[in-house]
């Protein structure tokens, strides 16, 4: 009796399952990009193009460089991306081009919104856009992307490891209660820089410096005379906009009306990779460090 029991019991079990391995799968539950958009990620990607140099890092530093089947003439970083097909330049997307790679993922920006992003999901295709504006949102892209691209364990790492060194930064600069003025300049003529709510404002203050451009708001110019009254600390310049190398800082220890500057006079002008400080991918917190020592080169000493 006990023997038929179980039995029964057995094919019981074994009718379950089989009825749970049968029954339709749920639809994969949709994201949410940078864009405020709702995209379905109906299985994981294989096939992969990057529409922008960040998004390239972030797929690279997830370990989905095998995956990746196009990118820009602009990614640059790592290495290995320079050898991967191209599908035009970052605001010159050739739509033929993406769709002959056959891609079953596109990573895109903002500046895809209006005219890319709409051109290729008419042809089928699925496109999230990446948009980050603070530290934050950087490793929530990075959660983002491995989540969508089945590297979670990995981008819970790659984040664990960003925010250790962000906070390793803040807690060294936590016993200064003020900061230099700080001018950042990415061009010369005229003077480009970052305010408020960019990704070089935030560092800035994270590095114990005050932006003097913070009342500005995203990429805007600066007149001459307002740096002068401003009277930065420190400045620093970015260098490796294609072929104008560093202009902008012979610019700023050469322009003779600069020489009044407390950062000019006390040698206090530094310079950047552009790249790791404008492109909002994991490099973004070797870019803090950077400027930490700029702010705050006291606090460095003993690496030295």
């Amino acid at each position: 009796m006990k023997y038929i029991a179980y039995c029964c019991l057995l094919i019981a079990l074994v009718v379950l399952l089989l009825g749970v391995a049968c029954a339709p799968k749920a639809p994969p539950a949709p994201v949410i990009d940078d864009l405020g958009r709702s995209v379905n990620i109906k299985s994981t990607p294989q096939r992969i193009i990057s529409l922008s140099p960040s998004n390239t890092e972030v797929l690279f530093a997830l370990g989905l460089g095998d995956k990746v089947v196009g990118v820009t003439e602009f990614c640059n970083y790592p290495e290995e991306a320079k050898a991967k097909p191209k599908i035009g330049g970052f605001s010159t997307v050739d739509i033929e081009k993406v769709v002959a790679l056959e891609p079953d993922l596109i990573v895109a920006s903002q500046i895809h919104e209006e005219e890319v992003i709409p051109a290729l999901e008419r042809m089928g295709l699925t496109v999230i856009g990446l948009n980050p504006k603070t530290l934050a949102d950087v490793l929530h892209d990075i959660t983002l992307v491995g989540n969508i691209a089945g590297k979670d364990k990995e981008a819970s790492e790659l984040v664990k490891n960003l925010e250790d060194r962000i906070k390793a930064v803040t807690i060294r600069l936590a016993v200064f209660s003020g900061g230099p003025n700080v001018l950042y300049l990415y061009w010369h003529d005229p003077l480009w820089t970052s305010g408020s709510g960019t990704l070089a404002d935030e560092i800035i203050s994270k590095a114990a410096g005050f932006n003097i451009a913070h009342d500005l708001n995203g990429h805007k110019t600066i007149d001459l005379e307002t740096v002068i009254y401003r009277n930065p600390q420190v400045i620093i310049v970015t260098f490796g906009h294609g072929e104008g190398g560093d202009l902008a800082y012979q610019y700023v220890l050469n322009e003779p009306r600069l020489k009044v500057i407390e950062a000019v006079m006390k040698g206090r002008v530094y310079q950047i990779d552009a790249d790791i400080i404008q492109r909002g991918g994991p490099r973004i917190v070797e870019a803090l460090e950077q400027v930490a020592k700029f702010t705050h080169p006291e606090a460095f000493v003993e690496e030295e």
